[in-house]
């Protein structure tokens, strides 16, 4: 099982060099992956700054040389395929290969999309997800793309350099369970990385959902042999590895292979650096 730690992108976490700081901690204390989240707006923080998340993971990038990067995750509707494709492929090479790409539709849908005068309507939004994955996989490739669907066109376009990783990064998707939409997107690509109706932002899922959860993706992936798939919880456990051990083995023995530490994000910390600093420097759960 692998460990990361989870930071907002607002706040202290504003700053790139507070993300250096927190990704080499996290790297020098055990850790195997850095993830931020992906907002442009969301009210319930507004006043704070906020950074972009690609600008913080280069930053982190440039701080560390093992561990994993990525955002939890990002509004593939919110964005441009072919910008978050170059965005991706950069950090990628900056970083060696250790890019993950998760995505989902974001949320709140109201402050990230409408706020906008964009859409929010969520079935048009799982439309631009689906067929901008497609698109960021193809871009990725380094190979010629041309596309006309429902929502995006592409006309004999080529992107160099392709991603490090081939035929790219993991690509993980978020949603909420048990909402069975979400997790059948999950099951056809790298990853599954469910919030819980019963569980929110620091809070442990329960073991029994989370066996129902990996019994019904399992059910839904194609048989493609040699992929890797993750099953990425998250929450906050005790501070002493060992005790962690007693909130995450039972997860564990049901099928996660990514614990996602969520230590501060249910209080007023969840924003600053020193709690957070505190949390990584106690190393991961032993399991």
């Amino acid at each position: 099982m692998r460990f990361s730690i989870n930071i907002p992108n607002f706040g202290d976490f504003a700053d790139p060099r507070n993300v250096a700081t927190v990704a080499a901690a996290a790297e020098q204390a055990g850790w195997d992956g850095l993830f931020v989240w992906d907002h442009v707006l969301h009210r319930q923080h507004q006043g704070r700054p906020f950074g972009d998340p690609w600008m913080l993971l280069t930053a982190a990038a440039l701080a560390t040389s093992r561990i994993r990067l990525g955002t939890l995750l990002t509004p593939v509707p919110r964005y441009r395929p072919q910008q978050l494709a170059r965005q991706v492929a950069t950090l990628d090479h900056l970083s060696g290969g250790r890019v993950i790409f998760a995505a989902g539709l974001g949320g709140p849908l109201e402050d990230e999309y409408r706020s906008f005068g964009d859409a929010a309507e969520p079935r048009i939004l799982a439309e631009r997800l689906d067929e901008g994955l497609g698109l960021l996989g193809r871009f990725w490739s380094g190979e010629p793309v041309n596309h006309h669907g429902r929502h995006y066109e592409v006309r004999d376009v080529t992107l160099v350099p392709a991603t490090v990783q081939r035929p790219g990064p993991p690509v993980w998707i978020g949603g909420f369970w048990p909402r069975r939409a979400p997790m059948r997107r999950a099951a056809r690509w790298d990853g599954a990385v469910p919030l819980f109706e019963t569980a929110r932002h620091g809070h442990v899922p329960d073991v029994m959902e989370v066996r129902e959860l990996v019994g019904y993706v399992r059910k839904q992936r194609p048989a493609v042999a040699g992929r890797l798939f993750e099953f990425v919880l998250g929450g906050a456990t005790p501070p002493h590895p060992a005790k962690a051990k007693d909130v995450i083995g039972p997860l564990h023995d049901a099928g996660a292979t990514w614990w996602d530490e969520r230590q501060v994000q249910t209080g007023p910390d969840l924003d600053r650096l020193p709690p957070v600093l505190r949390r990584i420097e106690a190393g991961p759960p032993v399991i």
